[in-house]
């Protein structure tokens, strides 16, 4: 856990395009600490974003990611992490996933070892941006004696994880340079997987700091019931696809599944307990808001990246934000 808790803002996904560099120069001026540019299929590109986000900004640190250690191969990844890096030195973190499971199967990448493909992947961009010649034959990935011909100059671009199962949790602890927690993370489960990482990281031998940032989905207005409203839509899309290691912890895989079963993505929204919004989101009034985020920071969380709901008025939520939810944490 950092000194200094952080508060970030995600864009990608659901937001334009065309709006992500307003948005960006936006949140710099506000005084965010970090800009994650989400990868959800199939919506805006992770790097293209973070890209763009890097052009639009001067200082804030911009978070790739997550992107899927499977929709590219590690070397492609490495490539396009140092070409960034060396533009914009120490400013860029990589944050490397499996990707949403049926998202992944929708293009026939779902590795049948998604431990193997996480290990593969991040050890292998890790030596690659050191300027390391790559020559191994893996489960998922084969390097044939790859050598970037452009690797980092500066220090090493942190390469995070996000995962959700103890044993992914384990392996972040062991190879990764921090985690990035996903949407609809309970405090509970921030604490449970501070464990599980703090496992790997004894395993391993590793001292250093091993940052941990938790995305929340977040809708902040004046009437706390509103913005809890239409936190509920977006969380049911997102966990129409089934329960995983943060609903398990949270105790409601069961009642999730039994929900989906019944009518998927409409009975969750007509069916989920309010509380699950509650708790699974940053929704409700400025202070609400507020009094939640510093929940998760006191849970484990090194920095809070809120996710935006209201895509079509980014930059007023930015501001709004700014204004009325910084202040008072």
């Amino acid at each position: 856990m950092t000194d200094d808790p952080g508060v970030g803002l995600v864009l990608g996904s659901a937001i334009s395009p065309e709006d992500i560099p307003s948005s960006a120069a936006t949140a710099e001026a506000s005084g965010f600490d970090e800009i994650w540019l989400a990868e959800d299929f199939f919506f805006t590109g992770g790097i293209s974003g973070a890209s763009l986000v890097l052009g639009a900004t001067s200082e804030i640190t911009v978070g790739l990611g997550v992107v899927s250690a499977v929709a590219r191969h590690p070397a492609l990844l490495a490539m396009e992490i140092s070409t960034l890096s060396r533009v914009h030195e120490e400013r860029l973190v990589a944050g490397v996933g499996l990707g949403v499971p049926a998202w992944v199967r929708q293009m026939g990448l779902h590795p049948r070892s998604p431990l193997a493909a996480l290990r593969e992947c991040v050890t292998g961009v890790q030596a690659l941006l050191r300027g390391e010649t790559v020559d191994t034959r893996g489960e998922v990935f084969d390097f044939n004696n790859v050598t970037l011909t452009y690797p980092e100059t500066g220090a090493p671009t942190p390469v995070r994880m996000g995962v959700s199962g103890p044993r992914m949790l384990e392996l972040s602890g062991e190879v990764a340079d921090g985690s990035v927690l996903s949407v609809a993370a309970g405090l509970d489960y921030v604490n449970w997987a501070r464990e599980r990482i703090a496992e790997g990281r004894t395993r391993a031998g590793r001292s250093d700091e091993h940052p941990v940032t938790v995305f929340a989905l977040y809708a902040v207005d004046d009437d706390g019931d509103a913005a809890r409203a239409s936190a509920r839509e977006t969380l049911a899309f997102y966990r129409q696809n089934g329960p995983n290691g943060l609903t398990d912890v949270y105790g409601i895989s069961e009642e999730l599944s039994a929900l989906i079963e019944r009518g998927g993505y409409d009975a969750l929204v007509e069916g989920m307990p309010d509380r699950w919004v509650e708790d699974l989101t940053i929704s409700g009034t400025p202070e609400e808001c507020a009094t939640k985020i510093s929940a998760f920071h006191a849970a484990g969380a090194d920095s809070v990246a809120l996710f935006p709901i209201a895509t079509d008025r980014i930059g007023e939520i930015v501001r709004l934000t700014a204004d009325t939810v910084l202040p008072r944490l």
